[in-house]
C-alpha cells in the first residue's frame, strides 16, 4: 500500500493558551490510538519548537557543512508529522481530517513517491 505524510507547519497551530492545548491532548491521542488499532500508523510525532535546537547539513558544494539552526531563514517550519500506510488518497485524506480535528489545526497530506519510503525496524 502507498504511504502518506500528514504534516503541519508550526505556524498553522495559532496562538492559544496552555488550557486550550490541554483540551487537544485526548482527541489527538485518540486518533493516534485508532490508527494503531487499525494497523495504518507507521509513525507520528511532534518536533521541538526551538529552532536553536535544529541543525542543517549541506553537501551541495562538494564539501559537507553542518551548521546550527535551520537550513535557511524561513517564516515557516515543520511542527510535526504522521506517516500512514493506507490503500488510497481518499483514506489518507480521511485520516488527515481526523488528525486536523484531533489537533485543532490544519494538516497537509501528500503521498510518498513509490518505493521512496523504506521501513526501518529497531531492535531493542
Amino acid at each position: 500500500m502507498p504511504h502518506y505524510l500528514i504534516h503541519f507547519n508550526q505556524q498553522w497551530v495559532g496562538d492559544h493558551d496552555e488550557a486550550w492545548f490541554q483540551t487537544r491532548v485526548e482527541p489527538s491521542t485518540a486518533v493516534v490510538r485508532e490508527m494503531q488499532e487499525r494497523g495504518v500508523l507507521v509513525y507520528a510525532g511532534g518536533l521541538v519548537e526551538e529552532l536553536e535546537e535544529a541543525a542543517s547539513a549541506d553537501a551541495t558544494s562538494g564539501e559537507l557543512v553542518v551548521t546550527d539552526g535551520p537550513f535557511t531563514e524561513t517564516k515557516e517550519w515543520l511542527g510535526g508529522l504522521t506517516i500512514v500506510d493506507v490503500p488510497d488518497d481518499a483514506s489518507a485524506r480521511a485520516w488527515a481530517g481526523r488528525v486536523a480535528e484531533g489537533c485543532g489545526w490544519p494538516q497537509e497530506v501528500r503521498r510518498f513517491k513509490d518505493g521512496s519510503l523504506q521501513a526501518v525496524t529497531r531492535e531493542g
